[in-house]
C-alpha cells in the first residue's frame, strides 16, 4: 500500500490508527465481558432461581459480550476498512469533521451504550441474587427510579452513536467517485 500515488492524508491516517486501536481494546473488554458474565451468573443458582427467572435475570448481561464485539469490534473495523477502500478506490479524503462524525461521535457513544448495558445487566442480576423476584420492582429502580435520567442516557447514547454513524456514512458515500468501473 506504500507504493500508492496518492497517500493517505494525515486525517484518514489518524482516524485508521484510532479505529483499529479502539477495535484492539474492545476486542479485550468483550472477552472481559463474556467472561464476567460466565462468572457472575455462576453465583445465581437454579436453587434461588427457577430457569425462567434464571435467563431472565442473566440475559442482558450475557448480551454485553456480543454487543462489545458487533458495536466495539466489527462496526470501527468495518469503517476503518470501507475508509481506507474508499480512498483507494478514488474517494476523495474526507474532512476532518467528517471524520470526527466517527471517531469522536460514533466511538464515546457506543462505549457508552456498552456502559449502560453493563449497568443495566448487573442491576438486574444483583436484584434477583439479594432476592427481589419482582421484575416490575427491579425495572423501577433502574438508574434509582429516575426514569428522566434512565430513558436520557439511553436515548443520549443510541441517538447519537447512530446519527454520528450515519452522518459519516454518508459522508463516505458522497467522497467516493462518480459512474461506473472501466
Amino acid at each position: 500500500m506504500t507504493d500508492d500515488p496518492r497517500p493517505l492524508d494525515a486525517t484518514t491516517r489518524s482516524a485508521l490508527r484510532l479505529l483499529i486501536r479502539y477495535a484492539i481494546v474492545m476486542v479485550f473488554v468483550a472477552l472481559l465481558a463474556g467472561l464476567v458474565f460466565q462468572e457472575s451468573s455462576k453465583k445465581l443458582d437454579f436453587a434461588a432461581a427457577s430457569p425462567g427467572l434464571h435467563i431472565e435475570s442473566v440475559i442482558h448481561l450475557a448480551l454485553v459480550h456480543g454487543h462489545a464485539f458487533t458495536m466495539g469490534v466489527l462496526i470501527p473495523l468495518a469503517m476503518a476498512g470501507a475508509l481506507l477502500i474508499a480512498r483507494r478506490i478514488g474517494g476523495t479524503p474526507l474532512t476532518p469533521r467528517a471524520i470526527a462524525w466517527l471517531t469522536r461521535g460514533y466511538l464515546p457513544f457506543a462505549a457508552l451504550s456498552m456502559a449502560l448495558m453493563l449497568y443495566k445487566g448487573y442491576h438486574i442480576l444483583l436484584s434477583v441474587r439479594m432476592g427481589e423476584r419482582d421484575f416490575v420492582a427491579i425495572d423501577a429502580a433502574y438508574f434509582g427510579g429516575l426514569k428522566l435520567l434512565r430513558y436520557g442516557m439511553g436515548g443520549i447514547a443510541h441517538t447519537a452513536m447512530g446519527v454520528a454513524l450515519c452522518v459519516f456514512l454518508v459522508a463516505l458515500w458522497r467522497s467516493m467517485p462518480r459512474g461506473h468501473a472501466q
